[in-house]
């Protein structure tokens, strides 16, 4: 049985063929047409292109010498299972995940300890002053929101952190279109030209956060960053005194893929910088290769308030190094509808008179 060989259109996907009037291949949805040669020298290209490869060294973390966790105690949530590091003065105390209360269950074992830990630099009141100016500005917020809303608990808590460094050898496609337009007495023309534009080269990236709590919510914690790595240091017990440390259940195997997203995003971005001169660029196809792949686990200093408000409640997460804050806040949905009626009218007014002006021309 004979195999056809099909070629799709570089501007957009679709399936083309030979047009025999025009001696060339054309796509019979955009109307784009190719010199065969040149779209075989392409489909060539495309076959070549390397695949992505981001593999890591799974060594991580270090081990716990004798008699250093034996002032450690873990504490498990029985409502969000979260488990919990503090030391063997923390009093009874509350979940910071979901506020419910916990329960001592014993001596710290089995989990890794962590290569380095950035400490606290803002305290308790900070985060207070912190929540206190997100709410400024925020005029959708409900007032009531703002009279009503009470802290019901504030932790200082060390979150877990997965931090990988890797070189990226990157090859990357992208779909770029330049549109001109012009007018006659007539018509107004648009005319969009579909080009295929290829960056090839190594990026480097250190210190990727992931946070290694399926509790807390990544999008969250990637909000108050970036971390000053700078001021992290040798992972010591006594920077717990005083506050609580997540235990990771999120261990570094499974984090890779959300490095991986993180490092195909951000070399995709750097790399379409490059591109300049048109009007869109979006990647098409994405060939990494990781090399001097390494991982740390890192603890880092976060500040957890949980408020209640109208039988809901609220997560805000401040950067314990940075005082960055962070979380959702109700809307006023009043306020909204105001808002959203004021635009609309404004639109009709303004389209009603460049209708009026139109017609008097």
């Amino acid at each position: 049985m004979a195999v056809i060989q099909e070629y799709k259109c570089p501007c957009c996907d679709g399936a083309i063929e030979f047009n025999s009037e025009l001696q060339k291949m054309k796509c019979p949805y955009c109307d784009t047409e190719f010199d065969v040669e040149t779209l075989i020298s392409y489909d060539k290209e495309l076959k070549n292109e390397p695949k992505e490869k981001m593999e890591w060294d799974s060594n991580v973390g270090g081990e716990w010498s004798e008699g250093e966790e034996d002032g450690l105690r873990v504490y498990v949530c029985n409502s969000c299972g979260g488990e919990i590091v503090g030391d063997e003065t923390t009093a009874a105390t509350s979940c910071p995940f979901c506020g419910n209360p916990v329960v001592m269950m014993g001596q710290l074992s089995g989990s890794l300890k962590p290569d380095c830990v950035i400490p606290f630099k803002l305290d308790k009141k900070a985060a207070v002053e912190a929540l206190k100016k997100h709410y400024k500005g925020k005029w959708l917020l409900p007032k009531a929101f703002k009279d009503e809303n009470h802290i019901d608990e504030i932790k200082g808590v060390y979150v877990p952190f997965w931090l990988f460094d890797a070189d990226a050898d990157a090859n990357i496609r992208y779909k770029a279109t330049r549109i001109t337009m012009w007018s006659d007495s007539n018509y107004r023309y648009t005319r969009t030209s579909f080009y295929s534009v290829t960056r090839a080269g190594e990026i480097g990236f250190d210190l990727i956060p992931v946070d290694g709590s399926s509790k807390i919510d990544d999008k969250l914690m990637e909000s108050i960053e970036p971390f000053n790595f700078n001021e992290a240091v040798d992972f010591q017990t006594a920077y717990l005194a005083g506050y609580l440390a997540d235990k990771y259940d999120v261990d570094a195997e499974e984090s890779v893929s959300r490095a991986n997203e993180r490092i195909k995003r951000s070399t995709e971005e750097a790399f379409a910088s490059t591109v300049v001169g048109y009007n869109s660029v979006l990647p098409v196809s994405t060939g990494i290769e990781l090399k001097n792949g390494k991982k740390k686990y890192a603890l880092y200093p976060v500040w957890l308030l949980n408020t209640s408000w109208n039988g809901q409640k609220y997560m805000f997460a401040m950067n314990g190094q940075t005082g960055k804050l962070a979380g959702d806040l109700p809307m006023d949905k009043g306020a909204f509808a105001r808002w959203f009626m004021g635009i609309a009218t404004a639109v009709s007014a303004a389209a009603f008179g460049i209708s009026y002006l139109v017609h008097i021309l």
